[in-house]
This record gives structure tokens, C-alpha cells and sequence, in this order.
């Protein structure tokens, strides 16, 4: 029964900041599955870097988890017990893909890993590309206004806190983090906000 049940769950090629984006749907405190665009997602199939990377090994506790990044978002990946040694050879600044069941504790998503393999870091572009073709290339007119609005007033507001991360504006906003991204990029460019550090936003008007 266990195995038919591995066998329904397609583990879904997707980037991170759509993962963070996608609705838990929860049952008996248990996460059932994400619901992302219309679809039912319990199985993640994902390309990033290892940002950072904690091992716990001892009698008491075997515990081991790793952040990663794909410029989208962050995402822990955690293993228990005799699990963690999938995690031994890994490091900081290493690209991996990673295939796994995406879990909830205490309102975080992450994923427990199935499958982890090194990869070269030129399987980040190529993953970004191939999705990036399936993904809608812009949003009609009304909407790409209110969301250029809605990014702009963000970034405006988050001034009192010294700037807002883009992985927070990814997950609040909800649309699709490319398209999120290209607009930001536009902001850029225009001159009107910077990144006083990689990932965080603020205004300049």
C-alpha cells in the first residue's frame, strides 16, 4: 500500500519561491499536500544551493538539516535518525537536486529528502530555463498594473524596517516568482530602488 501510494506522488520540478507561494492543504494537524496553480503537490523534484548545513550526531539525537537557495526563495531540507548520513558529504556552496516529500512544522514548509545528487552549478540556469518556458511570460494588463503597484508600495513601506527581502515579497504577493522577478529587475534598472545586499530591496524613488 505504501509503495502504490509513493508511486501516485509525481514529484513536480519546481522552484522554490513556488513552493513557499503554494496553499497547505492540512489534515489532523498533518500537511497533506501544497496546492499550487490547480495542482495537488505532495512531491518535489528541486535544483539549489546549499547556503547552510547543521549535523547533529550523537547517542541522544541524529539530526540534520540543510537551507537551500535558488534565488527564489530558501527552503530547509531535514533528515532524522540513520537518514542524515545522506547529508554527510555535503557542503556549503554545493548545487544539489533534490527529491523529496514536502513537509509542515510549526507553519514552515520544508522537505524530507528521498534522493540528493551533487550537480555542477550550470544545472541551476538550465532548471531556471526549462521552467521558465512553462511558466506564463507575463500577466494581462490590469493584473501586471496591480501587481507593479502592489511591488512598488511594498518596497515604500518596508523603508521603516531598512528594506523587505524578495522572498517575502515572492510569498506575499503570490504570482508567479519570474514574473515577480523580471519586475523587480525593471525597478532596478530604472533606478528606482537598490539591493544594499543580494536579496533585500529598498526604495529610492
Amino acid at each position: 500500500m505504501a509503495e502504490q501510494q509513493f508511486k501516485r506522488n509525481v514529484a513536480f520540478k519546481l522552484r522554490i519561491g513556488s513552493i513557499l507561494s503554494g496553499k497547505p492543504i492540512v489534515d489532523a494537524d498533518r500537511l497533506r499536500f501544497l496546492e499550487i496553480e490547480e495542482k495537488q503537490i505532495a512531491r518535489v523534484n528541486v535544483i539549489a544551493n546549499i547556503i547552510d548545513k547543521y549535523v547533529q550526531d550523537s547517542d541522544e539525537k541524529k539530526y540534520a538539516t540543510i537551507t537551500l537557495d535558488d534565488a527564489t526563495g530558501n527552503i530547509k531540507v531535514k533528515s532524522f535518525g540513520d537518514d542524515i548520513h545522506k547529508f554527510l558529504d555535503l557542503n556549503q556552496g554545493d548545487t544539489i537536486l533534490v527529491i523529496g516529500m514536502v513537509r509542515m512544522w510549526n507553519n514552515e514548509i520544508y522537505i524530507t529528502p528521498e534522493i540528493i545528487k551533487k550537480k555542477e552549478p550550470s544545472f541551476l540556469l538550465v532548471r531556471k530555463l526549462e521552467l521558465e518556458a512553462d511558466m506564463p511570460k507575463s500577466l494581462d494588463k490590469t493584473k501586471l498594473t496591480e501587481l507593479k503597484d502592489k511591488l512598488t508600495n511594498m518596497i515604500k513601506e518596508a523603508e521603516k524596517d531598512s528594506g523587505i527581502d524578495v522572498e517575502k515579497i515572492i510569498l506575499e504577493l503570490k504570482e508567479p516568482p519570474e514574473i515577480i522577478n523580471k519586475e523587480i529587475k525593471k525597478l532596478l534598472e530604472d533606478g528606482l530602488i537598490y539591493e544594499p545586499r543580494p536579496s533585500r530591496l529598498r526604495w529610492l524613488g
